[in-house]
């Protein structure tokens, strides 16, 4: 009797113990089941939910990333909801939504992972699925990480820089030579200056760029907000005066630019370039090859790096990466980590090079691809990685919306309807004012 009973007890303890590892939660950092996931393989038949908040279509997704990521994983459904109108981040949120992976460029992905409180502690996922990232490219890590308080809250998987595209039909017909590779803003001032003129009742710009790009790329990298102080950083950083004077200012002094800014309230902006094409050159984001493919087709143009501070030789503009971050409404975490590892693998990389896509990838293979299988492969594509990244400063939630303000008055200045120093004290006090408003929401 008192053998039977031992018997029992000890097969009592062992369903016990097989139970008790059934319930445990995962052990991946606690993260799978913060993210209310199931830990899994890429065996695993589940459902990868993907979303952005910038209107992509879904011909856009698949072609840059979805249809690399089914062949890789057969059992993986990959689905991509795309912004439309009542279909916002905080509408999906609301209506209970479920999505797996959040991406969005950099700026507007800390607004709106932090502001509705998506974002999740990757790093110890990064750990259990041994992800590399010393791979890729280090300010845009460290840049997510400045912003996330030491966290890993989003990878980046893409990214994007500042170039200085050109009209070579106008530059043939003013005889002028054409741009290079590793020039100063004084030297592209003059040739704009050379450029600007009224030939035929036309008149054509030398230089013109996008100032939000910029100014949230700047090269000096100066943070728009100090955290520290939570206070605006545009009328109290040194930096900003010269740079506001090289980039917003000198180039647009001419008469010719002056007459036409007073004649229609304007900047000559992308369009000017690409459709019109009475700018000469235009500062503005190496994407644009993938972007508006059709529109550079019908022009003449090449691109050279863009123009450097002579007191910051060789740094160009700051990377601007596309973060891809795991939500906390994700069901599937380890899954979504897998997808991740893979969009970040140099097979991977690889594929967005050669599309014209700048990866975040240090590989120097995968860079030297860049655009080789994009219509414009014969164009200066080394001109994308000639310069050094600037350093990305850290990042407030609200940042997209102080860099909107300081680039209204940048917009001032162009036009010579506002001082600099006029234009910082404005700016100043209307972005403290918004931040102000934002302190007072939370």
């Amino acid at each position: 009797m008192k053998k039977t009973i031992a018997v029992w007890l000890i097969v009592v303890w062992a369903l016990m113990t097989v139970l008790a590892g059934c319930g445990k939660k995962d052990d991946g950092g606690g993260q799978g089941t913060e993210a209310g996931g199931t830990t899994g393989t890429s065996d695993e038949p589940v459902e990868i939910v993907f979303y952005s908040s910038n209107g992509d279509p879904a011909e856009s997704f698949d072609y840059r990333f979805g249809n690399s990521i089914r062949k890789k994983f057969p059992n993986y459904t990959i689905k991509y909801i795309q912004s439309t109108k009542g279909n916002s981040l905080p509408e999906l949120i609301a209506a209970g939504t479920k999505f797996d992976i959040f991406f969005i460029s950099t700026g507007n992905y800390e607004s709106m992972m932090f502001d509705n409180g998506l974002e999740i502690d990757m790093d110890p996922l990064v750990k259990k699925h041994n992800v590399d990232l010393s791979k890729l490219e280090p300010t845009v890590i460290d840049g997510i990480r400045q912003s996330s308080g030491g966290k890993l809250t989003g990878i980046p998987v893409h990214t994007n820089n500042m170039v200085l595209y050109y009209n070579k039909t106008l530059f043939d017909k003013f005889g002028v030579s054409y741009p290079k590779d590793g020039m100063t803003w004084d030297e592209v001032l003059e040739l704009s200056k050379k450029l600007t003129r009224n030939e035929g009742g036309t008149q054509y710009y030398g230089f013109t760029t996008s100032a939000n790009h910029l100014l949230r790329m700047n090269a000096y990298s100066i943070p728009n907000v100090d955290l520290e102080k939570q206070a605006p950083t545009i009328n109290a950083n040194g930096k900003w005066k010269p740079f506001f004077q090289t980039v917003f200012l000198d180039p647009f002094t001419d008469a010719g630019y002056k007459e036409q800014l007073d004649k229609t309230n304007k900047v000559p902006d992308l369009n000017a370039f690409l459709k019109d094409q009475n700018v000469a050159m235009y500062a503005y984001l190496s994407s644009l090859v993938y972007v508006l493919p059709d529109d550079l087709q019908k022009l003449n143009w090449d691109m050279v790096s863009l123009p450097v501070f002579k007191d910051n030789p060789g740094v160009g503009s700051q990377s601007y990466p596309f973060y891809f971050g795991i939500t906390k409404l994700s069901r599937h975490p380890d899954e979504a980590m897998n997808v991740l590892n893979y969009m970040i693998s140099d097979e991977f990389q690889m594929e967005l090079a050669k599309k014209g896509i700048m990866p975040v990838a240090k590989n120097e293979t995968v860079q030297k691809a860049l655009g080789q299988e994009s219509p414009f492969k014969d164009k200066n594509f080394k001109a994308v990685f000639h310069n050094r990244f600037a350093p990305i400063p850290a990042k407030a939630p609200y940042d997209a919306s102080i860099v909107a303000i300081y680039a209204k008055y940048a917009d001032q200045v162009i036009k010579q309807k506002m001082d600099i120093n006029s234009a910082f004290r404005k700016a100043e006090e209307e972005a403290a004012k918004t931040i102000a408003e934002y302190k007072a929401k939370k």
